[in-house]
């Protein structure tokens, strides 16, 4: 098994290094891949994060940020390249379409102008169909076809972790694993990343200011977080069909890497959550160390 750990591999940190990395991968689908509808998306994405976009304030959600987005959208690409290698097939434009889909699947988080009381984090319960909503007038003016846009909006709500994916009538079967595949990046896009854990204190914020997750602290929701991946490994083998699978074409042909390092990263981070919270008489806080994240918390929060 390869040492490489998955930010060994490219700067994940940099939307620009994920948006050529994204491009590279298309153009090992389809050597003649348009990207132009990816890349006018990714713009419009960052743009929207940053305060950029017109009617929109700033991302003020330290969890549900432009960091994860970017996490969510690599990660949709290496599932569809890997979905490809495994025999899969999709029509180019409606790979452009999930990747869109991954860059405005937390769009509802984002706060319109007029919106000034708190932050994002209060869309919590419904950031998924505002973030389907946002897909209706972006995708407009990013020229998706009406068809298009209901495509991309049943794709969004396969990242919904409440929902039974059962009852929505997709618009085609293609469309419905796009969507689950997306349901699945989201959710390693997140529990892979190498300061997760850390991040788990500002998801307890945005909770907290949401008025949902019955937790009642930093440390009872990482506690808890423990069952989470249980919960989540039952998910993907069953709601999403199992397509994470995917992950493992990818890194052979890519990086011939023989295992899936989102979930070598995922159970590493596992057992290190774990291993702190048995530690008696001590704050599992005091062991998260990573960007600063914890010292950030303590001093902008009550403890």
């Amino acid at each position: 098994m390869s040492s490489r750990q998955l930010y060994d591999l490219i700067m994940m940190n940099s939307s620009e290094a994920v948006l050529d990395e994204v491009h590279y991968l298309l153009r090992l689908i389809s050597p003649d891949f348009d990207t132009e509808l990816v890349t006018s998306a990714f713009d419009t994405t960052v743009n929207l994060y940053n305060g950029d976009y017109r009617g929109y304030r700033v991302c003020n959600t330290e969890y549900h940020d432009l960091r994860h987005t970017t996490n969510t959208f690599l990660a949709m690409a290496r599932l569809v390249h890997g979905a490809v290698l495994d025999g899969e097939s999709f029509l180019d434009r409606h790979i452009s379409l999930s990747l869109v889909a991954a860059l405005f699947h937390d769009a509802g988080y984002i706060q319109e102008e007029h919106d000034t009381e708190g932050t994002g984090a209060k869309h919590t319960a419904s950031h998924v169909k505002r973030s389907m909503d946002f897909l209706k007038h972006a995708g407009a003016e990013l020229g998706l076809s009406e068809e298009e846009i209901a495509g991309g909006r049943a794709m969004i709500i396969c990242t919904d972790p409440a929902l039974d994916l059962s009852t929505i009538a997709f618009p085609s079967p293609r469309i419905e694993l796009l969507g689950k595949i997306l349901g699945s990046a989201d959710l390693v896009a997140q529990m892979a990343d190498r300061t997760y854990l850390e991040k788990l204190l500002f998801l307890y914020r945005e909770f907290k200011e949401a008025n949902m997750g019955g937790f009642e602290s930093e440390v009872d929701l990482l506690q808890k977080t423990v069952d989470f991946y249980d919960a989540i490994a039952q998910r993907f083998e069953t709601t999403l069909d199992s397509t994470d699978r995917f992950m493992l074409s990818h890194f052979v042909s890519r990086w011939n890497i023989h295992s899936n390092l989102y979930h070598v990263a995922i159970e590493n981070q596992r057992n290190y959550l774990k291993k702190i919270l048995e530690i008696p008489n001590s704050d599992p806080r005091d062991y998260l160390k990573r960007d600063g994240i914890v010292e950030k918390v303590r001093n902008n929060y009550k403890r």
